[in-house]
């Protein structure tokens, strides 16, 4: 698939090559590889990257579980937790699980496989 084919949307001017070994945490999702970086995941396509978020779904819902707190930690930039796309919103990654920071508690938005 060529960038004139692709309908996924781009990342512009990025001249990182990512892969094994480039520094950035790899994650599997939908079967293939993708690479967080700067609050982004983004997927090599040929000629340029995509852009990806996880998507909502039974594996990663996007729900309120108030019992999970992350005692003494608020997610945020520069938590020290990397930021994750997930539908509509940014998630932080906690020991291969989505944390999505809600109404003074942690949601848990389920697992991210880490490579």
């Amino acid at each position: 698939m060529t960038m004139t084919t692709c309908t996924e949307p781009h990342h512009a001017n990025h001249s990182h090559q990512h892969g094994p070994g480039c520094g950035h945490t790899a994650v599997r999702h939908a079967g293939h590889v993708d690479y967080l970086h700067d609050g982004h995941l983004h997927h090599m396509h040929g000629d340029h990257v995509d852009e990806h978020a996880i998507p909502v779904d039974a594996t990663n819902p996007a729900r309120c579980t108030p019992d999970n707190i992350c005692a003494g930690h608020t997610h945020g930039p520069g938590c020290g937790h990397e930021a994750v796309p997930h539908g509509d919103h940014v998630d932080y990654l906690v020991n291969g699980r989505l944390h999505h920071p809600h109404n003074g508690h942690c949601d848990d938005h389920g697992p991210l496989a880490v490579v």
